[in-house]
C-alpha cells in the first residue's frame, strides 16, 4: 500500500474545510443541471404534445357511451377533427354527415343495431311516430350529456397517465390532465357556439344510403311537410330490420306532383359507363328532362358518333349544347334524334314545363389547344345569349334556365335569367352572381373520360338532380352526386337548398320575379367592352 504523506493529507483537509468550498461545488452542480434543461418553448411544445396525444388515447380507449336512441342502440364517441361536424354510421348501409358545428372535435354516432321490440312497437302502433322526433331528441340529449362526462374523465385520465409516464413527476402529470380537461371544455364551448341545427336539411349521404334523398322525397316537402318527412324517415329506419329478408318493403318513392326534376350532366368525354349511370339516375329520381352542357365527345369526329346512340334510350328528353370538344358534325348527328333538343345561338325550347335557351361553345379545340382571343369569343357568345334571353322576355316567353358550356360565357347572362348551367372545368361549383342569377357548374359525368388515367388520382364522376317548382319554375333544391372515379366504388349525395328555401326565410323570398337588369344595364355593350 502506498502511504500518503501527512503534509498532503493536511492540505486536502484544509481545502475541503475552507470557507465557500461547498457553495462553489453546489454552484457548479447547478450550472451543469441548468445546462441540461431544454428551452422553455421546447418544454411547452412537449407538454402540448403529451396533452393532445394523451387525451386522444383516452378517448380511443374509454371515450364512448352506449345510448338507446328511439328504436336504435347507438355508440356515441368524440374524435379529434379539423372541421368538426357529426357523422352517423349505419353499418352496412353507409353514413350520413352533417356540418353541425365547427370545432376540433367530431361527434361520431354508430348505429349498432335496431332493437326488434322497439322497432316492432312502432310498426304496430304508427301513432307513436308523431312523438318519435321528441323521443329521439331526448335520447340524444341524455346521450350527449353522458358522453361529455365520460369524455372528460377519459381525456384527464389519458393525459395524466401519459404525463406520468413521460415526466415521472406527479405534479407535471396532473398539469397535463388539467390542460386536457381545459382543451376539451374549450372545444365543447366552440361546438356549442357554432351549433347549426339546420344542417340536418343538407346531409351528405355515402354508401347505400346515397339513395336516401329519393326515398324520403325532395327538399320542398322536407321544409313544408315535415310531418310526412319524419314518417318516411321512421319507415326507412324500421324497415332496415327487414332489409335482408324483403327489400321490397322499403318505403316506395312517391314523386311530388309539383316538382320538376332535371338531371344536369356535363363533360362525359366518351366514357361509355356514363350512359348506364345516367339511365339509372333517370329511373331512380324520376327525372323529367336531362341537360347536357357539352363536351360529350373528345375529338368530335364522325367515327365517334355511334357513341351517342344510347341517348335514344335514356328514358327522358335530352337538352344539349356544344362544348369545345364537340364539333358541328356531332351537333348535326344529335339534331336528327327525336328526343334530343340541340340549343345554339340562343335558341329556346320548352321541355317538361321548363323553358331552356342555350348556345354552343364558339371554340373547337379537340386537341386541348388554346386559340388566340378565346376569352373574347366566349364573352361574345354569352352576350348574344343574353340578348336572346331579353328578346324572349319581351315576347312574353321568359326563359327559366340558360345553358352554356364555359362559365365565362355563362357569366354574361347574369341578371337575364334565374339560373344558368355550365360545365368545362370538371368540378362542381355554385354561386349567385352580382345581378342575382345563380350559376351552377357541373363536374365531369364521365370522370374526365380516358384522360382520368393521366393524373395520380382518378377524377370522380359527378352529376346533379335539380328540383324545380312546377308553378313558379324556380329552383327549390339540388342533390350533388359524386361517384368514385376509375377503379373506385364510392358514392356520395349531398343535398343543398337555396337560402330562400331554408327554414326562417320569408314567405315571399322563394317567389321573387326573374332577375332583370336596369335598362342601362340591359343595353347591348359597345364593341370591345364586356357587360358586367
Amino acid at each position: 500500500m502506498v502511504r500518503v504523506p501527512a503534509a498532503v493529507l493536511h492540505m486536502i483537509h484544509r481545502v475541503r474545510t475552507a470557507p465557500g468550498a461547498p457553495a462553489r461545488r453546489r454552484a457548479r452542480a447547478t450550472a451543469v443541471e441548468l445546462g441540461r434543461q431544454p428551452h422553455p418553448w421546447r418544454r411547452a411544445a412537449g407538454l402540448v404534445a403529451v396533452v393532445v396525444l394523451g387525451a386522444w388515447l383516452g378517448l380511443l380507449v374509454a371515450g364512448d357511451v352506449r345510448v338507446p336512441v328511439g328504436p336504435m342502440n347507438t355508440t356515441m364517441t368524440l374524435r379529434p377533427s379539423f372541421a368538426g361536424g357529426t357523422k352517423i354510421n349505419v353499418s352496412p348501409l353507409g353514413a350520413l354527415q352533417f356540418d353541425s358545428h365547427v370545432a376540433p372535435v367530431r361527434l361520431d354516432v354508430n348505429v349498432d343495431q335496431l332493437d326488434p321490440d322497439r322497432a316492432q312497437a312502432l310498426v304496430d302502433h304508427p301513432e307513436r311516430l308523431s312523438g318519435l322526433q321528441d323521443e329521439v331528441a331526448r335520447d340524444v340529449g341524455h346521450g350527449t350529456l353522458g358522453l361529455a362526462v365520460r369524455s372528460g374523465v377519459a381525456v384527464v385520465t389519458g393525459a395524466t397517465a401519459l404525463g406520468l409516464l413521460v415526466y415521472r413527476r406527479p405534479r407535471r402529470a396532473l398539469a397535463a390532465g388539467g390542460l386536457a380537461l381545459a382543451l376539451l371544455a374549450a372545444s365543447g364551448g366552440t361546438a356549442y357556439a357554432t351549433w347549426n341545427p339546420d344542417s340536418v336539411l343538407e346531409p351528405r349521404f355515402s354508401g347505400l344510403l346515397s339513395s336516401a334523398p329519393s326515398l324520403v322525397g325532395n327538399a320542398r316537402s322536407i321544409v313544408t311537410e315535415f310531418d310526412v318527412y319524419q314518417k318516411e324517415l321512421a319507415r326507412l329506419v324500421t324497415n332496415v330490420t327487414k332489409l335482408y329478408d324483403a327489400t321490397s318493403t322499403l318505403p316506395a318513392y312517391a314523386p311530388d306532383p309539383t316538382t320538376i326534376r332535371v338531371l344536369h350532366v356535363s363533360d362525359i368525354h366518351l366514357n361509355p359507363a356514363s350512359w348506364k349511370i345516367i339511365a339509372s339516375l333517370v329511373k331512380q329520381y324520376k327525372v323529367d328532362v336531362i341537360v347536357d352542357s357539352g363536351d360529350t365527345m373528345d375529338h368530335g369526329t364522325a367515327a365517334e358518333n355511334g357513341f351517342l346512340d344510347p341517348v335514344r334510350d335514356l328514358g327522358a328528353p335530352y337538352v344539349w349544347v356544344r362544348g369545345n370538344h364537340d364539333s358541328l358534325v356531332t351537333q348535326r348527328y344529335l339534331e336528327r334524334m327525336r328526343n334530343v333538343h340541340v340549343l345554339d345561338h340562343g335558341r329556346a325550347v320548352t321541355v317538361a314545363g321548363l323553358r331552356f335557351a342555350g348556345t354552343g361553345d364558339p371554340q373547337f379545340t379537340p386537341d386541348r389547344s388554346t386559340k388566340p382571343g378565346a376569352e373574347t369569343s366566349q364573352e361574345l357568345a354569352g352576350a348574344r345569349l343574353a340578348s336572346a334571353l331579353r328578346d324572349q322576355r319581351a315576347a312574353g316567353t321568359p326563359v327559366d334556365v340558360a345553358i352554356a358550356h364555359e362559365p365565362s360565357a355563362a357569366r354574361e347572362v347574369d341578371g337575364e335569367v334565374p339560373l344558368v348551367l355550365a360545365g368545362h372545368i370538371h368540378h362542381q361549383k355554385t354561386e349567385v352572381m352580382k345581378y342575382g342569377t345563380r350559376l351552377r357548374v357541373e363536374g365531369s359525368t364521365g370522370g374526365s373520360g380516358l384522360r382520368a388515367v393521366e393524373g395520380e388520382h382518378p377524377d370522380p364522376i359527378q352529376a346533379s338532380i335539380l328540383y324545380f317548382d312546377r308553378d313558379t319554375r324556380r329552383l327549390q333544391a339540388w342533390d350533388a352526386i359524386e361517384l368514385g372515379g376509375l377503379g373506385l366504388t364510392t358514392a356520395e349525395v349531398s343535398r343543398h337548398l337555396p337560402k330562400e328555401n331554408q327554414p326562417g326565410a320569408g314567405p315571399a323570398s322563394g317567389a321573387t320575379q326573374s332577375p332583370a337588369r336596369t335598362p342601362a344595364q340591359s343595353a347591348p355593350a359597345p364593341s370591345g367592352t364586356r357587360t358586367p
